[in-house]
């Protein structure tokens, strides 16, 4: 196994702005690094839970991909239109409680999430059990890419953090702007 172009590819992927990245930037820009931890949490203990079903039951799915993969992306874009409203029509002006940025939605977000449904199917078949079939190995590969996502999670927050003020300022430019990008990961998904 090359562990270069296995790092890369897991880091390219959770790095990348995607649905579960552009909500955590707009939960710490509207409601503050403490929702976003929880939702983080949330979005990092599904994302392990993902890795381990496709470690497990990867030669199971494969015969029934094509029809999973349609309603994951079926399901996933319409949830991703519905945060891109949810985003876009957020009014920063007022102070409120979002319920939505809670470690239950950052969990089920990433089972809905077509980039996360696909990285998860196809980092382990493509880059672990043709190398390691051992529980071990697969378990240690399995924590290590949750932690690379947790890591490309939490640089979202960080960068949500560090950029807070000009966010804030420009708050309607940026929560149009991250409503585009969902829209935009929503479409993508069809082509």
């Amino acid at each position: 196994m090359s562990i270069t172009s296995f790092v890369i590819y897991c880091i390219i992927v959770t790095f990348s702005p995607g649905p579960t990245n552009i909500v955590i930037l707009s939960t710490v820009h509207n409601y503050g690094t403490k929702k976003a931890l929880r939702y983080t949490y949330g979005a990092t203990i599904a994302f392990g839970v993902l890795l381990a079903i496709s470690a497990l039951l990867n030669t199971l799915l494969i015969t029934f991909i094509p029809r999973i993969i349609l309603a994951i992306q079926i399901i996933g874009s319409l949830y991703m239109l519905y945060l891109a409203y949810q985003i876009y029509k957020m009014d920063t002006t007022k102070a409120s409680s979002n319920n939505t940025a809670t470690f239950k939605s950052g969990f089920l977000m990433q089972f809905l999430n077509p980039k996360v449904i696909l990285f998860t199917m196809t980092v382990i078949p493509s880059y672990i059990l043709p190398n390691y079939m051992e529980k071990y190995a697969v378990s240690m590969s399995v924590i290590g890419i949750t932690f690379i996502g947790f890591l490309a999670f939490t640089t979202w927050i960080v960068f949500g953090k560090v950029f807070k003020r000009f966010l804030q300022s420009h708050s309607k430019l940026v929560n149009v702007t991250l409503a585009l990008f969902l829209v935009y990961s929503a479409t993508m998904v069809w082509f």
